[in-house]
């Protein structure tokens, strides 16, 4: 529970076969205060266990996205996009901008009323949605479109061509628009996903580049770190971080800028402390300030409360109590009011599958990650619930102490 220690909770859980280990990092803005933990220990494809270590090769899933939102930004800094053109996503993304609206209240199909807008496509406001997350999507998919093969793979454009939810700008759900912003990305510089955030992200950052791959990771000494790379993930589809099920990364064909990245732990946080600092590295102040700004539209405001006090709530409020004043900044979730002892007024942060969460609380000058490893076959979720709320309250207590201390946390 969020009263127990990290160190406790987690060792507690790795006895319990409940997770096989855990990275915990966390930084502030000026480096004075760090926290590295590496707990348990993962399985080779060989069988041979090791000790889990700072340096493994992690599964982000989801938290792939803030990298693709930052991508994007940087292809708008760069004159290259713009976040809000229509004509943008119309010359980038012409398959979605094509898209009509499913009717909400039948099958039927309605014209877009307006242009959809990269700022949309990073705010979950585009109306392009997980097809899973809504039933008449899936239905209307079902009845529409033929599964596909056995073994086949898609790209972007294929794997989401279909109706969007709402009205572009008229609500809020989950969705492949980061996916579709990474594809303008690499239209728009002509180079993959993978190869941007190589150049733009880990390059000024300092981060090995080989430690940022899209599936499938290359490079035996790379592939050797990777923590989904064992017996009950042969093919390191990141099935743990799933939940034990899913197989996107299997039927994806090239880089999704939504998941299918895998990163260190270390390299991850280096992208949080970046931003926490705005040092200029990845973007301008100004674009950093815009991130952390809530850019819900007046519009869609009752669309994303209902989501948030919704069944799936508990996903997209990402630890955050119910009820509470959220919105969506560029890049995830953010939260519009101060909670004692913990997350400060506009704190990013989102996660990945089950097992991934992430935050920058730049009120309180503070980052950091969390990624328990869960054991398959059987993942436990409400555990991992747990474990990531642990770590969300507990690295402000030991933030807390450092502060009042004076002491380096290691």
């Amino acid at each position: 529970m969020a009263d127990k220690t990290i160190e406790s909770a987690f060792q507690a859980a790795i006895a319990a076969g409940k997770i096989n280990g855990a990275v915990v990092c966390a930084t502030d803005a000026a480096g004075g205060f760090t926290y590295n933990l590496a707990l348990g220990e993962r399985t080779l494809l060989s069988g041979e266990k090791r000790p889990q270590q700072l340096d493994d090769m992690l599964y982000l899933a989801s938290a792939t996205k803030l990298l693709a939102t930052i991508s994007a930004l940087q292809c708008v800094e760069d004159g290259q996009l713009s976040l809000d053109s229509g004509d943008c996503v119309s010359a980038f993304a012409p398959e979605l901008a094509k898209q009509p609206v499913l009717s909400p209240d039948s099958s039927e199909l309605v014209p877009a009323k307006k242009p959809i807008t990269l700022r949309m496509l990073l705010t979950h406001t585009s109306g392009a949605a997980y097809d899973f997350l809504v039933p008449r999507l899936a239905a209307w998919r079902k009845e529409n479109q033929p599964p596909l093969a056995e073994g086949a793979r898609r790209p972007v454009e294929a794997a989401f061509d279909y109706p969007l939810a709402f009205q572009p700008g008229e609500g809020w759900m989950y969705g492949p628009g980061l996916d579709w912003a990474g594809r303008m990305v690499e239209r728009a510089t002509g180079t993959t996903l993978g190869e941007h955030i190589r150049a733009r992200i880990c390059k000024p950052l300092g981060i090995d580049p080989d430690e940022a791959q899209f599936y499938p990771v290359k490079g035996e000494s790379v592939r050797a770190r990777l923590v989904d790379l064992n017996p009950a993930d042969p093919e390191c589809l990141g099935l743990a971080v799933l939940a034990g099920a899913g197989d996107s990364n299997r039927r994806s064909q090239g880089d999704f800028g939504g998941h299918g990245l895998f990163m260190t732990g270390e390299g991850y946080l280096k992208v949080l402390r970046s931003l926490l600092a705005n040092d200029g590295k990845l973007l301008r102040p100004e674009t950093v300030e815009d991130m952390f700004q809530n850019h819900i539209p007046p519009e869609a405001e009752e669309a994303h409360r209902v989501q948030m006090d919704g069944p799936g709530g508990v996903f997209f409020r990402v630890g955050t109590t119910p009820g509470s004043k959220v919105g969506h900044g560029l890049g995830g979730l953010l939260t519009l009011e101060d909670v004692e002892g913990w997350y400060g007024e506009r704190t990013l942060t989102w996660g990945g599958g089950m097992s991934f969460a992430w935050f920058i609380d730049r009120k309180n000058g503070l980052c950091g990650l969390g990624a328990p490893q869960p054991s398959l076959p059987n993942v436990d979720v409400g555990n991992l619930a747990e474990l990531k709320q642990t770590f969300r309250h507990d690295i402000y207590r030991k933030y807390a102490a450092f502060k009042k201390d004076g002491l380096k946390t290691a």
